[in-house]
């Protein structure tokens, strides 16, 4: 999808956030460069495909491959911590699925603030949440007859739960083989192979790192190798807005599970934000 005028300050304020967070040296520089970069925008490429250019230019200015490398360790360390003490409760893929959906609120972007509050109320409701949409019996079913599953990762933190649904899949469906998508480079707090390694996805899957620096999966950008895998893959599961932003004016069904987070993802979906989705496109 084209990005939209309402995303343009997601991407400003992407820009204050980093450098306040890292204490960055001259940050007008920064947010100059920022702003000349955004007068020439190509406004027929996607907001993921147009955060993860804008991030390039965050990273060059801070002299790091990864601002959030150690917020992003932190995030996975807490939720490794807090799957460890229940995964007992969360014994089906159903639960599993509504989990991870819940798990989505992890976002640094300044729009969304109070972001470990909102994880806390989020997780501890999931039992009483209700999904605005919830097409696990079609994803059952056609895992039922799938050999390969490529499960498209979003950010840290959740990837622990990301995880947990790709050990259900596992269980149910043994001969299924699962590929799990990560970032090329760092952006934001987008799982990487790095956070992949930290919580032990090779244990469930074959990461695999799509070859990219976009805030979401953008395929006319990504490796030779993850495209492959793309159109080959029976089932395709995306976590995560910018992975919906990226994906949703694909031709292949794609199973998308996220919280709605922002007005404009509500108007694509035509769900109210703050929906919990597991949402098959197209509908099965």
């Amino acid at each position: 999808m084209h990005i939209h005028p309402d995303c343009l300050p997601c991407v400003v304020n992407q820009a204050v956030r980093t450098a306040r967070m890292t204490g960055a040296a001259n940050p007008e520089e920064l947010y100059r460069r920022i702003f000349a970069h955004m007068s020439q925008l190509d406004f027929s490429k996607s907001n993921p495909e147009i955060i993860g250019e804008t991030y390039g230019l965050i990273k060059a200015h801070l002299g790091t491959d990864d601002p959030y490398r150690d917020t992003k360790a932190r995030y996975n360390q807490r939720f490794m911590d807090w799957i460890a003490s229940r995964e007992g409760e969360i014994d089906t893929l159903e639960k599993a699925v509504m989990y991870a959906a819940a798990a989505n609120i992890i976002d640094f972007n300044p729009v969304h603030q109070d972001v470990e509050a909102q994880i806390d109320r989020q997780l501890s409701a999931v039992n009483e949440a209700r999904f605005a949409r919830l097409d696990t019996d079609i994803l059952r079913r056609e895992l039922s007859a799938a050999r390969t599953v490529l499960y498209l990762g979003d950010n840290c933190g959740e990837i622990c739960f990301d995880k947990l649904v790709i050990r259900r899949i596992r269980e149910a469906y043994p001969d299924c083989r699962v590929w799990y998508g990560v970032r090329g480079q760092p952006v934001v707090n987008d799982a990487t192979a790095e956070d992949a390694a930290m919580v032990g996805m090779d244990q469930v899957a074959t990461v695999l790192p799509n070859g990219d620096g976009s805030l979401g999966t953008v395929i006319s950008r990504v490796s030779p190798d993850f495209l492959d895998i793309w159109r080959k893959a029976d089932v395709v599961i995306a976590k995560g807005q910018g992975n919906y932003e990226s994906l949703c004016e694909e031709t292949r069904p794609v199973y998308f599970l996220m919280t709605v987070k922002c007005g404009v993802i509500a108007g694509m979906t035509g769900y109210p934000q703050g929906s919990l989705l597991c949402m098959r496109q197209p509908a099965g």
